[in-house]
């Protein structure tokens, strides 16, 4: 993945997510609008692939879409409010509702046709695998030793092979 998150635009995000906050929360009447959010996510990396991991918490998955775009995997989708309350006046609500979405810049080391999505019990998770080309090869290092004991060249020679390690 060429792009992640710095720790400067978190701490950012997590500054305007509470100043969203702030203002959204000081509504008269109850009356609750709908804003734009944006969830965790984690960014693994393996020999094999990426993975992203996303807390999407009272989700519908039929409201998921995850794409990818000119080298971007965008994933949007939306948490209905759902008001527990019958009675009374609400002081604070903190759960995020609405819309939201998330952009990752993927590299050119993946492999478009190796992307899968899963979601159960509120994490969507988002295999991406790389391209072969690209993937880690262990070399293997022959002797001239073995060569010399009536092995061919051929024996001597480095080879390489891809390995699966996950």
């Amino acid at each position: 993945m060429a792009t992640l998150p710095t720790l400067a635009n978190r701490d950012f995000a997590l500054l305007r997510r509470e100043m969203d906050r702030l203002f959204d929360g000081t509504m008269a009447d109850g009356d609750q609008t709908e804003t734009v959010w944006s969830p965790r996510a984690d960014v693994a990396e393996t020999d094999s692939g990426y993975r992203l991991s996303l807390d999407l918490p009272g989700i519908d998955r039929d409201t998921l879409d995850v794409t990818l775009d000119d080298g971007t995997l965008k994933i949007s989708g939306e948490r209905h409010h759902r008001s527990e309350q019958t009675e009374g006046r609400m002081h604070r609500v903190e759960r995020a509702h609405g819309r939201f979405f998330r952009s990752f810049a993927l590299g050119n080391d993946v492999d478009p046709e190796a992307i899968e999505a899963h979601y159960d019990d509120g994490v969507l998770t988002v295999g991406i695998g790389k391209s072969a080309a690209k993937q880690p090869r262990r070399i293997s290092v022959g002797s001239k030793a073995s060569s010399q004991g009536g092995g061919s060249a051929e024996d001597a020679t480095v080879t390489s092979e891809t390995t699966d390690d996950a």
